[in-house]
This record gives structure tokens, C-alpha cells and sequence, in this order.
């Protein structure tokens, strides 16, 4: 984002007047000494710029988009924003955003006796016809708890009657919607910029009947499962997936918050998807096929989301931005096109064996800031079993070139706990981060004091539909234990290691994989008070574990069971695409370290998703 000055002072002059008045008359309606008493005020005035502005008495349909955490979190999906886009185009509909407020928020709105609104309008989220909200990870569960009740809607599904909404989940945690079945009317699973068009379609034509009779023709929807009436052993409900990206809409007029929130800047996505086949990876499984929007569509909406936003900087998104085929071509068309404007590119993160130092000088050459590397396992053996297929040489060669080229601030990725790790492979991080620093000051000689390397260590979580979906997770304990290795090892100033909590990844790794039952857990976890358990500051351990024990269920046994090869897993009756056998021999590999090659170098691996779309990157010789 541009500085201070002019984002609250040109800003304001280029807001549309009746989103302005939006904004202000919620300000009027509060107490100004209630709204003075909130920390970050800004997150729930509404009113920004790009705003969406209709009368909610002349549409069919109320549609919430919901994110459940913060909004300096929330504002950054691109998923929301692009729903957003799609809803608001239709004559009649209108669709509006909430997230959940800090916890001061939320105790003055229990303490005034306050909904919890949308920002468009400000009406309750009780409302609206349709509450969707969005699950990127399996700590906001409680959360999605927490804006229903804030919001005046029952927390589960079967006390709601035909005057609440329809209350829908997506997004990446309900590949396995068990453990949410208890609190969702419906599910949608895979890409929502079709489907969303025809489940609005059913509520409309709904709203003449029942709620009962709606949920019945969702449950016709390709993609939607409807848990109320659906059986997991005998549902086959196949994920949806949006075959051309250039065709679907995107958003390039995003809403520009009033605060700064977590990524301050245009976000461009260049495609869906991966190849690569990193087996502990879900994203790397559930995304598939790849799909790429092309460079002149990229260039065009970049223009339009600059042009429209007044932002300094644009990021492209995808699972693998360096994979994307025209990476160079579009870097430079880009920097052509908006460079003159001060506007700079970023990626998230480089792969190490595809890297070039003129790549990322394409990249940042309006302002360097610092490049990302994910080696994820120290040791060779181990990145080759999980599928990596990078080697030491590969990241020496690539951070001694980046060094030299004058970066100074290099961030590396690792995991720990992963299928067959040893003490050994722990240690061999160690000895990698030690490499790269030696490599670093070598390469800077005078400017080396000024070399920062930030190592984040995460902990392994067996996720659903990967190759790693049967293996149970360590113990928190080991995996501190694992943590305290790194961290004596390394004693460097110029180093920072930071670590996932260990007690968090356990009560993720239990609702990863949980089944119906767990459900009961999440409602136990929140009617004790579990809410923003995303973040460490409102974590507590303890709470879940009773949690889980009040349900029936042991929480470390649930993260750390493995499930038998032969038996039905609880999210099996959801169709990716990626076929159990070939899963099964993938995790095969895992043992033997035997590499399995980039669909997109080598050949089609018939992984399955084939049979259930026309994957664009399968050649005709491979077909024969």
C-alpha cells in the first residue's frame, strides 16, 4: 500500500459517496465511546473503497461471506473476494462480508446486547438467506461457531427452522466434512465460481417451500453434500473444478481495507493447482488439475486491479508461481506495464531447483526485499521420500547466487515429524542452515553483518486425501523434543529459527482426519470457550483435550493413529479426482525414497484425474 497520507487522504477523496455514507452512518449509530473502547475501530466500520453498495430490499437473495478470524486476516483470501466479485454481479443478489471481531469486540457486543453484522449493510448475519463461510484451517472451526451464535443463527444444523439461512462451508479443511457435518446445511466441495450460481439459484426457488425441500434439491447439486442427507458410507459426492480460468470472473476492483492487514496489496491468480507431488502436500492432491490463465489475461487484470485500488504492489498466487509457464514473459510484461508506476511484482516463495537469480532480479527490481526457499527436510533420503526431489547442491547453488547478486535476507522452510524421520534428518537441518550461512557471509565479505536467515521449522500434519493420509502424527512431545535439537544446534545472531507450537499441530493433526464424532469435540471445545485458536495468544491445550474426553474421544490418540490400508476412511466418500491406489503407491515410495516425476516433464502418472476431467496437461501420446 502506498504511505499513510495518501492512503487516508487521496483514498478518501476517490470513495464512492454512498459507500462513504455507509461507513459513517455505522459510526453514527455506535456510541462514540464504544467505538473508541475496540482496538483496530477500522476493521468494522465497512465503507472502503471498492465496497459493494445495493438495497438489500431490492434483491432476491442476502448473501454473508463469511471468514472466521480476524479481519486483517480475512480481507487477504482471494477466495472471498472472488465470490464476492461473482454474487455481486447478479441482478439479484447481493453479497456482503463479515469476520470475527477481536475479543474485545466481542465482549461489548455480548455486553450491549449487539449482533454480529455484515459490513455492507450492518444487518445481523440472522438476515441473510445464505451465511457461507469459508475454512482454510482446522483452528477456526470454533470460530465458524462463534460468528453463527455472535450472529443470532443456531450453532448446529439440526436446530435451525425455515426462518435461518442456509448455512454453507467451503474451502480447503471440507476435503473431510465430518468433522463439520453437525454444524453446515450444506458443503461445497472444490471450486465455488460455478456452483455458487446454482446453489443460489435452489435458495431462491426455495425460499416458495421449505427448508427441508431446498436442502433436498442441494443435495441434487454437483459437488454439494448435504450431511442431514447424505450417508458417508454410501455418498459419492465428486469435487467441483472450474476447467478454464480465463473464462471465470475475477475480481479487479478489491475491496481496499481502511487498516493494514496481513498482505497490504493486489493479488494476482495465475493458476490452480500442482504437479509437483510433494506426498505430504493436500493442496498438491485436492487442487488438481493445474490450470493456468494466460499471460494476456494476467496483464489485463493486473492493469484493471492497480487502476482501481491505488495499490504499489501486486503478488501472483498459485500453489507453484515458478511452475506457471509463462512466468518470465508475464514478470516482464508486468514490469513493462507498471513499473513506470513505482508497482512491484511479488512471489510468495521459489522453488530451489527451478530458481534463477534473473528471475527474481525481474521480480524485485523496483525494491529487493528478502527470497523464500521451502528445502522442507534436511537430508536427502528424507526429501527424496516425501517427493522434493531438490538436493543440497541445488540450495547451495541457488542462495550463494542470490547472495551474490546482493540479497541479505534469505528465509528457509522445514518440517519435522515426517513419515520415517530420524534424529538424524533432524540434525541435517542443523547442518543445512549452518551451510547456508557460512555460504551467505562468504558470498557478502564486508556486507555479511547485515545477512539475516529466518528458518521456520512447522511440524508434519497428516492430511486427507495425500499419500500420508494413513500415517498417525508423533507425540507433542517428541516433536518438541525434535524442536529442542534444532534449536540447540543452532546458535547463530544472524540466525532466527521460529517453531510451529507443538500442542496446536495435535489438535490439528485430530480434526484433519476426525470423523462425525469429532464434531462433538469442536462444540464441547467452543462451549468452553475455544474461539481464535489459530492464534497462540488464545490457544489452550487443556481445553481440547477435555474437550475431546467429554466426546468419547482421546485427543492425542486421535492425532496419532494411523489408519489400516484396507479399511474405509471417514472422508472417502468425497471424490478428488486422485485415485486410492494411486495414493497407496505413492505412499509406497515414501519407504523405498523412489522419486515420481513432474506430470508436466515426464508423463501422465494416471493418477486418476483423468477419468473425471479433460486434465489439460495430459499430451496425446500419453493418451495411447
Amino acid at each position: 500500500m502506498m504511505d499513510s497520507g495518501w492512503h487516508k487522504g487521496t483514498l478518501l477523496q476517490r470513495t464512492k459517496p454512498r459507500a462513504l455514507a455507509s461507513g459513517l452512518v455505522f459510526i453514527l449509530m455506535l456510541d462514540d465511546k464504544l467505538l473508541a473502547s475496540v482496538l483496530g475501530p477500522a476493521r468494522y466500520i465497512g465503507g472502503e473503497y471498492n465496497m459493494v453498495v445495493k438495497d438489500p430490499g431490492q434483491v432476491d437473495l442476502r448473501v454473508a461471506m463469511c471468514y472466521p478470524d480476524l479481519y486483517e486476516v480475512g480481507m487477504c483470501h482471494v477466495g472471498l473476494h472472488i465470490l464476492y466479485n461473482i454474487v455481486n454481479a447478479r441482478d439479484d443478489a447481493y453479497c456482503e462480508r463479515a469476520f470475527y471481531p477481536d475479543t474485545d469486540a466481542v465482549a461489548l457486543l455480548r455486553q450491549e446486547n449487539l449482533p454480529l453484522c455484515a459490513l455492507e449493510s450492518h444487518d445481523a448475519l440472522s438476515c441473510f438467506d445464505v451465511v457461507g463461510i469459508t475454512l482454510q484451517h482446522e483452528l477456526t472451526y470454533t470460530t465458524a461457531l462463534g460468528m453463527l451464535e455472535l450472529g443470532g443463527i443456531p450453532v448446529c444444523a439440526r436446530d435451525r427452522s425455515d426462518a435461518d439461512p442456509i448455512v454453507i462451508a467451503g474451502g480447503p479443511c471440507v476435503f473431510n466434512p465430518e468433522p463439520v457435518a453437525l454444524f453446515f446445511d450444506a458443503i461445497v466441495i472444490g471450486d465455488g465460481e460455478e456452483v455458487i450460481g446454482e446453489v443460489l439459484d435452489v435458495v431462491k426457488r426455495g425460499k416458495a417451500h421449505s427448508r427441508d425441500t431446498t436442502l433436498a434439491e442441494l443435495s441434487t447439486v454437483e459437488g454439494v453434500y448435504v450431511p442431514s442427507l447424505h450417508d458417508p458410507a454410501q455418498a459419492h459426492i465428486r469435487k467441483r473444478i472450474v476447467a478454464d480460468l480465463d473464462a471465470a470472473q475475477y475480481p479487479t476492483r478489491p475491496i481496499v481495507p481502511w487498516a493494514e492487514v496481513v498482505h497490504d496489496r493486489g493479488q494476482l491468480e495465475v493458476a490452480r493447482g500442482c504437479t509437483r507431488g510433494c506426498r505430504f502436500c493436500q493442496a498438491g492432491y485436492v487442487y488438481r488439475p493445474v490450470r493456468e490463465r494466460k499471460p494476456e489475461t494476467l496483464l489485463a487484470q493486473a492493469k484493471e486491479i492497480i487502476a482501481n485500488s491505488g495499490y504499489d504492489e501486486v503478488s501472483l498466487v498459485s500453489l507453484n508461481c515458478p511452475d506457471y509457464t509463462y512466468i518470465g514473459e508475464l514478470i516482464d510484461d508486468l514490469h513493462t506495464e507498471l513499473s513506470s508506476k513505482r508497482v512491484s511484482v511479488g512471489l510468495p516463495s521459489l522453488r530451489i531447483d527451478n530458481f534463477s537469480v534473473d528471475l527474481a532480479q525481474k521480480v524485485q527490481r523496483v525494491r529487493k526485499s528478502g527470497l523464500t526457499f521451502a528445502p522442507e527436510a534436511g537430508s536427502q533420503r528424507l526429501r527424496d521420500a516425501i517427493n522434493k526431489g531438490v538436493t543440497e547442491e541445488d540450495l547451495f547453488s541457488t542462495v550463494e547466487a542470490a547472495f551474490r547478486a546482493g540479497w541479505q535476507t534469505i528465509k528457509l522452510y522445514f518440517m519435522i515429524g515426517l513419515p520415517t524421520e530420524t534424529d538424524e534428518d533432524v540434525l541435517a537441518i542443523v547442518d543445512l542452515v549452518k551451510g547456508v550461512a557460512g555460504i551467505g557471509r562468504e558470498a557478502l565479505g564486508k556486507r555479511s553483518p547485515r545477512m539475516k536467515l529466518n528458518v521456520t521449522v512447522s511440524s508434519f500434519i497428516p492430511k486427507p486425501a495425500t499419500p500420508m493420509q494413513w500415517d498417525g502424527q508423533i507425540s507433542w512431545e517428541e516433536i518438541a523434543r525434535r524442536q529442542h535439537l534444532i534449536k540447540d544446534g543452532i546458535r547463530d545472531r544472524q540466525v532466527r529459527v521460529s517453531f510451529h507450537d507443538s500442542r496446536q499441530s495435535v489438535v490439528e493433526a485430530a480434526l484433519a482426519r476426525g470423523s462425525r464424532q469429532t464434531g462433538e469435540a469442536i462444540l464441547n471445545a467452543y462451549r468452553s470457550g475455544a474461539i481464535l485458536d489459530a492464534w497462540k495468544e488464545t490457544f489452550q491445550y487443556d481445553r481440547w483435550r477435555a474437550a475431546f474426553q467429554e466426546a468419547g474421544l482421546d485427543l492425542t490418540a486421535e492425532a496419532e493413529k494411523a489408519f489400516d490400508t484396507a479399511e474405509r476412511l471417514p472422508w472417502e466418500h468425497i471424490d478428488l479426482g486422485v485415485d486410492r491406489e494411486y495414493l497407496l503407491a505413492e505412499r509406497a515410495r515414501v519407504q523405498t525414497g523412489e522419486l515420481t516425476p513432474d506430470c508436466r516433464l515426464d508423463q501422465c502418472h494416471n493418477c486418476g484425474m483423468l477419468a473425471m476431467s479433460d486434465c489439460p496437461l495430459v499430451r496425446e501420446d500419453d493418451q495411447n
